[in-house]
């Protein structure tokens, strides 16, 4: 038999393999990421997390002003390094605008203080380790063993509620759209 139609039977077989995981593989990330979404109007879930400090922060603890939560896969990753710097630079824009800012991953406390020393970041990193915080707001990603929380941002309101979601999330470009949607929500307060 030719070789090229070696090669052309064994990817026959391969794709037909796949294909019967490809629907079970579907299923599980279509259910892990539709679980738990949250629309602008709904109560934000209620948290207590430790950031790098080992301060723990809580929901309550900013009732009463904006607050912007972003949910991000890994510390000290490309994307979520870019997302982080990008925060850290408009941090003092957003402290002046009155708002609060929060980041969490299921990384420890000991990796977000090493990630936050290293690109100086102004602003707490909250550790998820159980996932339970992003599960609440529809951020968790998991297959088997493997979890992560999804690039996912959330702007709470003064009254703890949702304002708006980003569940596509560009981290050049995502803190701007951030600013820009948090001007427009507090002038209309």
């Amino acid at each position: 038999m030719p070789f090229n139609l070696v090669i052309k039977r064994i990817s026959v077989i391969h794709a037909q393999s796949f294909r019967g995981l490809l629907g079970p593989l579907l299923m599980v990330l279509s259910f892990t990421a539709q679980a738990g979404d949250l629309k602008p109007g709904d109560s934000a879930p209620a948290f207590e997390l430790t950031d790098q400090h080992g301060k723990i922060h809580a929901l309550s603890d900013y009732q009463g002003q904006w607050l912007v939560v972003y949910f991000y896969p890994r510390d000290d990753t490309p994307g979520c390094t870019r997302e982080a710097c990008e925060f850290r630079d408009d941090f003092v824009l957003l402290q002046r605008m009155g708002v609060g800012l929060l980041g969490i991953s299921l990384d420890d406390v000991k990796s977000h203080k090493e990630f936050a020393e290293k690109y100086h970041l102004p602003f707490a990193l909250l550790s998820d380790s159980k996932g339970e915080v992003a599960r609440a707001y529809g951020s968790l990603w998991k297959l088997g063993p493997i979890r992560f929380a999804r690039r996912h941002t959330f702007i709470i309101n003064p009254r703890g509620s949702i304002a708006k979601v980003y569940r596509s999330v560009a981290p050049e470009t995502h803190t701007d759209e951030v600013v820009k949607d948090l001007e427009i929500l507090i002038s209309e307060q």
